[in-house]
Order: structure tokens, then C-alpha cells, then sequence
């Protein structure tokens, strides 16, 4: 066989590979079950979750607690906490930024983000589709870190 007619059988045999992934379902680039955000892949019932903040240099982490029943969110309740000063982030926490206007900003912005988020998520009831709200990234991550975490306990054993 020739080096030309070696490549065609490797490229279809790759072809074929991808083809047959992406009917499974392989594409949909999922870390896991829990990111695969079909509600009726997960049981009804209670949920929490953490999220270690992805900027490991800051002591933040999230908190989530979740219901759903019938594949629905309800009853979304989510905080971000501070461990080195043991408190909430809430709408006071910028007095820790007093004289910094970009910083106080930034809180304000944030502290919109955890209100807004838990809102979004129900209205939507699609993690994957929720949207960064301007200026609050921050929040953003750690809410959506947060669902991941909580879902992977209510995943549907599919065996």
C-alpha cells in the first residue's frame, strides 16, 4: 500500500472516531456529569456545595444550598465568605476598602453578582447559560464553581 492510501485509512479511521464521539455525546467538552447541565440527569432533593476561590491567593470561598424538584431550581440560597477575616461578603464589606474607589467598586459590583446569580439561575434553570453581570467575574466564578460542586451529588446513576 502506498503512503498516500495509508493516510485516507487513517483519516477516515479518525473521522470515524470523532463521528462515533460526537454522537455519544462526547463533544460537549464536560469535565464531568455534573457539568452536563440537563436537570433531568439529576435526582430531586436538597444540595450544597463549596467552591475553593480560583485565585488561590485570596482566602474566598463559595457556598451554595439548592433544591430540585420536578428538574427545577428552587430555593437558591448562596454566600461568599471571607476565612482570614471569618466573615460574609455582603453589601458592607467594601469598609474594608475605605479610600480605594476601584475596590469599592469592584464589592459593589460583586456583592450585585451574589443577589443577581441565584436569581438568573432559576429564571433560566441552566448553569451553563448563566452570564457574568459586568464588573463581577468574581462572584461569578465562585457562584458557578459552587453549582458544579452541589450537582455532582445530585447526578442520576445512568447505569
Amino acid at each position: 500500500m502506498n503512503k498516500l492510501g495509508s493516510v485516507f485509512i487513517v483519516a477516515a479511521i479518525l473521522l470515524a472516531t470523532v463521528s462515533l464521539s460526537f454522537y455519544r455525546g462526547d463533544n460537549l467538552n464536560f469535565n464531568s456529569k455534573a457539568e452536563q447541565d440537563t436537570l433531568h440527569n439529576y435526582q430531586d432533593g436538597d444540595y450544597s456545595g463549596q467552591s475553593r476561590s480560583m485565585y488561590i491567593d485570596e482566602p474566598y470561598w463559595g457556598s451554595i444550598r439548592f433544591t430540585l424538584k420536578n428538574g427545577q431550581y428552587t430555593g437558591i440560597s448562596f454566600i461568599i465568605r471571607d476565612s482570614s477575616l471569618h466573615e460574609k461578603f455582603d453589601s458592607i464589606y467594601e469598609k474594608h476598602f475605605q479610600g480605594n474607589d476601584l475596590y469599592i467598586q469592584q464589592c459593589r459590583n460583586d456583592w450585585k453578582g451574589v443577589q443577581t446569580y441565584p436569581k438568573i439561575l432559576i429564571e433560566i434553570q441552566d448553569i451553563s447559560k448563566v452570564d457574568a453581570t459586568t464588573g463581577a467575574t468574581w462572584s461569578y466564578n465562585i457562584f458557578k464553581a459552587s453549582v458544579k460542586d452541589a450537582l455532582t451529588k445530585a447526578v442520576k446513576d445512568c447505569q
